[in-house]
């Protein structure tokens, strides 16, 4: 009897497992015959179309729009790259790409360059902002797009190419012959000491040599007797994970783990840990985010907020918690694909937006407030998910008056800078730079005489209401109130000015700094009056640092 006891719940267990292995094997097969009918079904409508529609069709435009079509049922990450984006994707990767190392622009229907790099082919042969190219090897880029021009500048490494250019205030073009070089974009666009004792370090994004960058900018903090870090994070858009985990580890003891990721394959999901020694666990460290910092600048953040390692200062980051991969297709193109979700250490996924739940219209939602859930953090802090990483200390950006980008839409603060260069031969130091009440008087003028044109959200979402007060028949009882509200609220050009003097300033002393100082000058001027490097600074005093995260030392 006891051995019958044992042996049946052995034999009952032994056929759930068959079962159940039946039914994943069925599952499975059913899934292989769905793909294979219809991709039969696809192949047979695609020929079809391609031999008897009734105009010529373009094959391979044709199946471009089909793959592109499928792909954003998905998400706006899992994309498909064709052999000639390569060069862009190796761009977006790891910041490197051949070509004479600027910007250019369009502008008044012509294409300019629009800021050179330092130490690349543009800035060695003197080309300067401004500089309209006339032609690339003797070929007219007259109404091409900036797009066109673009590609034509790129190539090899090592070749070389003829540009017509006519320098700015000039009526003499001149021949310049490039050679093209691989351009690689730092990663860390700038590092410092502020006030002899704090580390600036500003992180653009995290290619292959993000970690290595830090460390370097970290080692000469150490070395120099820095009392306390700012890692900048804004605008950062992400890139590789384990770049991202490489530089939390800096911070954290070895063998933290720092992101897990969860597949839909439970094989693929991963840990991954703070694999070395790290740099230095106890010196008070801010990062600042806003709301472009996303994925891997999000890893960074979120991981050293839930483990109470740094303060974590600005505004709410994008939200983007997703992986992808690169799989390499036939004729040398490859699928973009996201394979998995990150959670940082509390456990939480900061993934905002729900792409698999779409609305009436078909657009992706947000993950919704009632399925929120709260974490904490390492030292019992409440940390929410589904809604980016929300700092510590929030700090909003000031809204740009519209006015500016009225004056953006006409080149303006490119133009003056330009013609500000042609008159003074240098200029002070980028944080202490400040535009005389004279030369700033004279952009003024030339604003107010460019017939700027531009509107305001306030007045535009006035209008929507008109219109609801009409089809409402409430419009005629308040026409009067409508009218004198349209009135404050209508773009009033040199109220605007006046009201938006301090950001018009500013902007205009940043564009004519970066070009005495490149973009190392734009930043060091920009954090001369930066109000969240206030806070930033604030928050390094251990006492308040610890306060904050109610860490024991």
């Amino acid at each position: 009897m006891k051995n019958k006891f044992f042996k049946r719940p052995i034999a009952i267990a032994t056929l759930v497992i068959v079962v159940f292995s039946s039914l994943a094997f069925t599952v499975r097969e059913r899934n292989l015959f769905e793909i294979a009918k219809n991709i039969e079904i696809f192949t047979s409508m695609y020929r079809e179309i391609n031999m008897y529609y009734v105009d010529e069709t373009k094959p391979g435009e044709l199946m471009r729009t089909a793959i592109d079509a499928m792909l954003s049922s998905l998400d706006p990450y899992t994309v498909y790259i064709s052999e000639a984006q390569i060069e862009d994707y190796r761009f977006m990767t790891n910041r490197v790409y051949g070509g004479i190392g600027a910007t250019i622009r369009q502008m008044d229907g012509r294409v300019v360059i629009s800021e050179p790099y330092p130490g690349f082919p543009a800035a060695k042969a003197k080309l300067k902002a401004g500089d309209e190219i006339l032609a690339v090897d003797g070929e007219s880029v007259k109404g091409k797009p900036t797009s066109e021009v673009s590609d034509r500048l790129k190539g090899q490494a090592g070749t070389k190419l003829k540009l017509k250019v006519l320098p700015y205030g000039s009526t003499q073009p001149k021949e310049v012959e490039l050679e093209r070089e691989n351009v690689k974009m730092d990663d860390v666009s700038h590092f410092e000491m502020l006030y002899d004792s704090i580390g600036y370090v500003k992180l653009d994004a995290f290619t292959e040599t993000a970690s290595s960058e830090v460390k370097e900018a970290l080692e000469q903090f150490k070395s120099n007797g820095a009392k306390g870090i700012i890692l900048d994070l804004r605008g950062n858009g992400g890139g590789l994970l384990r770049e991202a985990v490489a530089i939390v580890n800096f911070f954290v003891p070895k063998g933290s783990l720092v992101v897990t990721t969860k597949s839909r394959i439970e094989e693929q999901n991963s840990e991954h840990y703070a694999l070395n020694e790290p740099l230095d666990t106890e010196i008070p460290l801010t990062v600042l985010v806003d709301e472009r910092s996303a994925s891997a600048s999000e890893i960074v953040s979120g991981a050293l907020q839930d483990l109470d390692r740094a303060v974590i200062i600005g505004s709410t980051t994008f939200g983007k918690g997703l992986v992808q991969n690169a799989v390499d297709l036939s004729y040398n193109s490859k699928l973009k694909l996201t394979i998995a979700k990150y959670y940082i250490p509390s456990g939480r996924c900061i993934q905002k937006i729900d792409y698999s739940e779409r609305d009436e219209f078909g657009l992706p939602t947000e993950v919704p407030d009632s399925l929120l859930k709260k974490f904490q953090t390492k030292a019992g802090r409440p940390v929410m998910d589904g809604r980016g990483i929300e700092p510590d200390v929030k700090v909003e950006d000031e809204e740009a008056g519209r006015v500016i980008g009225g004056i953006y839409a006409k080149a303006l603060f490119f133009k003056y800078a330009n013609d500000y260069v042609l008159k003074h031969d240098s200029i002070v130091a980028p944080a202490k730079f400040r535009i005389s009440d004279v030369d700033y008087a004279a952009f003024v003028k030339t604003v107010t005489e460019a017939d700027i044109d531009y509107s305001t959200q306030s007045s535009k979402y006035l209008d929507k209401v008109m219109e609801v007060a009409k089809r409402e028949k409430y419009f005629d009882d308040a026409s009067e109130d409508f009218k004198m509200l349209s009135q404050k609220l209508e773009p009033n050009l040199n109220r605007d000015l006046e009201k938006f003097e301090y950001q018009i300033r500013n902007i205009l002393e940043n564009e004519i700094v970066s070009r005495y100082y490149a973009i190392k000058g734009r930043l060091q001027h920009s954090l001369s009056d930066d109000p969240i490097m206030d806070s930033a600074m604030k928050y390094l005093n251990p006492k308040l640092q610890s306060e904050l995260l109610a860490l024991s030392k």
